[in-house]
């Protein structure tokens, strides 16, 4: 058995508001429906590609749908809050 990610996702909240099902949303980027359940429940962190796929399917940047613990928010500028650079 898989270990759960630390990873966690907006993935429901965003399918839901596009008017899409898990099945839906799976064939669009090219997993099953039972994929995009475990992606969703946070039993199984998608790859790369398929992160990205999620994310260009509902119309929104990467990190508004993937977070993870502790992460530092990154401005819209790239450069984070309170760092020179």
């Amino acid at each position: 058995m898989a270990k759960p990610t630390r990873v966690t996702n907006r993935i429901t909240e965003l399918r839901v508001a596009a008017g899409l099902s898990q099945a839906e949303l799976g064939d669009l980027i090219g997993v099953t429906r039972q994929t995009v359940n475990a992606i969703e429940g946070g039993k199984y962190s998608p790859s790369l590609e398929a992160a990205f796929k999620i994310a260009r399917v509902l119309n929104v940047p990467l990190e508004d749908v993937f977070q993870y613990p502790g992460q530092v928010p990154v401005a819209r500028s790239g450069k984070r809050p309170g760092h020179a650079g």
